[in-house]
């Protein structure tokens, strides 16, 4: 068991985690937090990445290199074969596997560009060895996209084919090979012994459960926030961009794609008279070109803290975005004691209620400003958005892992 007493001689239970970051957003977080409550419970922890490292604290793998990336990005451009490169640096990573020797392996993003599924899942069968896999999109379970919600798909209930997201994330210039993926994912992902999938919210288990998938145990952990760090933080952000007087809109994202809702914010930026500011965090300089002069743009930010500050200073917090497997972004705004307006579109709804709050029912401009409006007369309590933050305690959320480590 994972808790055995070591003094008694208990054996270490041994957890390798795979992602394709490491420390590096939102999921290379979780798994350094999941590393670190691990380590403290008394065992053994290893995460495996393929990208980006910004935390070297931790016992890694790094599983090839930026040539490996490059060329499984070049193959997927060309070929539509994302997760079927790497075979190299794969090998080379089943290899260091053994050498670890892990009890469990917890799988995280296999998406990315730097792992071949094929291999990967071959070594698993073999190995029999338990297996969680956290989904945190839509990835596993289609024949190419991440995310379907913004289109309005469905094809991946069936079989896919004709992708009308081939350009997208993982995009491929040339060729749809939708069908076949969606065909080799579905056969090289069932079969397993022992695996069990959880989902970060409500909505995406009930999506895995009309997918290819269902046929294993599905649990829902959401997403844990660092409540050290989120929450109502002084600044003087205000003053340093001479917004003492505004009511500040705020929107944050670590890649603003059009799912995102960043069209929304520039009508907004038009609409909406001067008594309010809108502030957006994460535009490229190339899409600060085709914003509104009304709007604020802070480039991205890896500093939490300078992020908190400013989810403090907002008085409401916008997310517009339709593809919400959680709502990283609307949890941290509301830790930090913002309200939250967004839609009811994917998981968004789960997050907010009417004491935090607003939901509106679809996305177009004079529903966000009726939203927007309505605080001026129906104000909401900050220690109510605290309060519905604080039942995502990263530690509470994540010492569920260890009881389905404990179980396998």
């Amino acid at each position: 068991m994972l808790s055995a007493d070591k003094e008694a001689g208990g054996s270490i239970m041994k957890v390798l985690l795979i992602n394709s970051d490491c420390g590096y957003g939102s999921t290379g977080r979780i798994c350094v937090d999941l590393y670190k409550l691990i380590v403290e419970s008394g065992n053994d922890a290893c995460i495996a990445y393929g990208r980006d490292c910004t935390d070297e604290s931790v016992k890694n793998i790094r599983i090839g290199g930026k040539l490996d990336v490059y060329a499984h990005v070049i193959k997927t451009r060309l070929l539509d074969l994302q997760g079927f490169g790497s075979k190299r640096a794969t090998i080379k990573f089943i290899n260091q596997c053994k050498a670890y020797n892990p009890d469990i392996i917890h799988l995280h993003n296999i998406h990315g560009s730097y792992i071949n599924i094929d291999l990967l899942f071959k070594y698993i069968k073999e190995m029999k060895l338990p297996v969680i896999w956290t989904l945190h999109d839509c990835w596993a379970f289609t024949g190419h996209c991440a995310y379907y919600t913004y289109v309005g798909c469905s094809k991946w209930k069936d079989c896919c084919y004709d992708c009308i997201q081939r350009n997208l994330y993982p995009a491929s210039i040339f060729r749809d090979n939708s069908k076949k993926n969606y065909i080799f994912k579905k056969e090289l992902f069932n079969g397993i012994e022992n695996l069990k999938i959880t989902t970060v919210s409500n909505w995406l288990k009930f999506e895995v459960m009309q997918s290819y998938l269902n046929k294993y145990d599905v649990q829902v952990i959401p997403n844990g926030i660092d409540l050290d760090i989120f929450k109502p933080t002084e600044s003087d952000f205000r003053q340093k961009f001479d917004l003492e007087n505004k009511t500040i809109i705020l929107g944050v994202a670590s890649i603003w794609h059009d799912r995102k809702g960043l069209w929304l914010f520039n009508e907004l930026a038009d609409r909406l008279d001067n008594f309010y500011k809108i502030v957006l965090v994460g535009i490229t300089e190339k899409q600060k070109n085709n914003l509104s002069s009304n709007i604020l743009v802070i480039q991205r930010t890896n500093d939490l803290m300078e992020l908190a500050e400013i989810y403090t200073a907002a008085d409401l917090f916008l997310n517009p975005s339709i593809e919400e497997t959680f709502g990283m972004v609307s949890l941290e705004a509301l830790a930090c004691g913002t309200p939250v307006i967004s839609n009811k579109y994917s998981a968004n709804p789960e997050l907010i209620n009417e004491q935090c709050g607003i939901i509106v029912e679809d996305i177009t401009t004079q529903l966000y400003i009726d939203a927007i409006q309505k605080f001026k007369t129906e104000s909401i309590d900050i220690l109510e958005c605290v309060k519905k933050a604080q039942q995502y305690n990263k530690n509470s959320c994540y010492k569920k892992y260890l009881e389905l480590y404990e179980g396998c």
